[in-house]
Formats: C-alpha cells, structure tokens, sequence
C-alpha cells in the first residue's frame, strides 16, 4: 500500500466501503485523515473502476506487445483467460478501445476471379504434399496486403521439400502479367524440372 497515491488509498476505501466495511475502521488501517478522504471524493480523483481495471490493462498491454501488436480484442481475451484473469470480452474491448490498442489487420488471402472460360487442370497432387527431394513439388499462390494508399498483391512459388521462396513478385494488380514475371524468374532460375508438379488454389 506504501507505494500507492492518496486517490488510488482513497478509492480503495470507497470500494471496501461499498461491500460493509466501516470507515473509521479503514481509515485507521490504510492511514488516511477522515478530511482527506472526503476532499478526494470531492474533487473527483478517485476512479474505483481504474483501480479495478489495473492488473486486467497491465496484462493486456503486455499480451500485445509480446505479441508485436498483432493480436485483436478476440485473441487478448482468449489469452487472459488461459492466464487465469476472469474478464468478460466486452470489458476487454473497452479497455483496449480506450488505450488505442488495435490489433494490425494481417494480410488477406487474394480470391482470384473463377469464370466460365478456361479449363481447371486435374488434382493431381490431392493433398498429398510429401516430397524427397528439391524441385519435385512447387506450390504458388497470391497474398492481397491493404494499405493506407491503396492495395499490393504478392505473388511467390514456394518448394514443399525445403520451403524456399523459388520467385516472387509485387504488383499493384493481380493479373497475369504477374503470375507471367513469377514463373520466368522461377524457370530461369530452374530451367530443368521435369517431372515437376504446380499445385494453385487459385485460377486467373
């Protein structure tokens, strides 16, 4: 308690007075002056709710941080909860809310556009994504990024055996004129692949 302000000891009276206990007797306790107690009340430094919320807001602040800021209203509750704080969802938003804690929007899956015309090449990997050895099975797809001046798409081709960026590219839109760069860099690099297999979720 010694290391506590006079509004944090007086709001700390104000809650315990609140459950039955008798002034006088936590006055005497915490030492406090009956006068000063009342002139705290008075001038309105004494935020019960702020003293109760403390530990719950510490923590959330330290989930976050650890977290690189990346982590929203859902997944700090889910946190506090797994290290034992009793706090609903909504009192978690509103804490984060007030101290201007949101979570970073994290990059969004490009859904290309499916039409009629083309054709869907066989399944021929079906989920079977085991491998021996390099250059044996590539797999591609297109990340949408937002920012504050509009939207970027990465497109890269990944090896399953050592999980190597093969090629990328960054483009302001999603086309195939970017899937067209990607794969020249790719083959470029790699000229021999026979045997080869290309697994996309997505259709241009």
């Amino acid at each position: 308690m010694g290391c506590a302000t006079q509004g944090e000891k007086a709001a700390i009276i104000k809650e315990l007075r609140e459950k039955g206990y008798q002034l006088k007797c936590l006055l005497q306790e915490i030492g406090m002056a009956k006068s000063t107690y009342y002139y705290l009340i008075d001038k309105g430094e004494v935020d019960v709710v702020a003293i109760r919320n403390e530990p719950v807001l510490k923590e959330i602040k330290i989930i976050f941080n650890e977290n690189k800021g990346l982590y929203g209203v859902r997944r700090v509750h889910n946190e506090l909860i797994n290290r034992g704080f009793k706090v609903n969802h909504k009192r978690v938003q509103s804490l984060m809310h007030k101290e201007g804690l949101k979570g970073k929007s994290p990059k969004e899956r490009y859904h290309s556009y499916k039409g009629t015309i083309g054709k869907v090449a066989d399944n021929i990997i079906n989920r079977d994504f085991s491998t021996t050895a390099p250059l044996q099975k590539w797999t591609t797809d297109v990340s949408q990024f937002n920012f504050s001046w509009g939207k970027c798409y990465f497109s890269a081709i990944l090896d399953m055996h050592t999980n190597e960026i093969i090629s990328y590219d960054l483009s302001l839109h999603p086309n195939l004129n970017q899937i067209k760069r990607m794969l020249e860099k790719a083959f470029n690099k790699f000229p021999k692949t026979e045997g080869l297999i290309m697994h996309s979720e997505f259709t241009l």
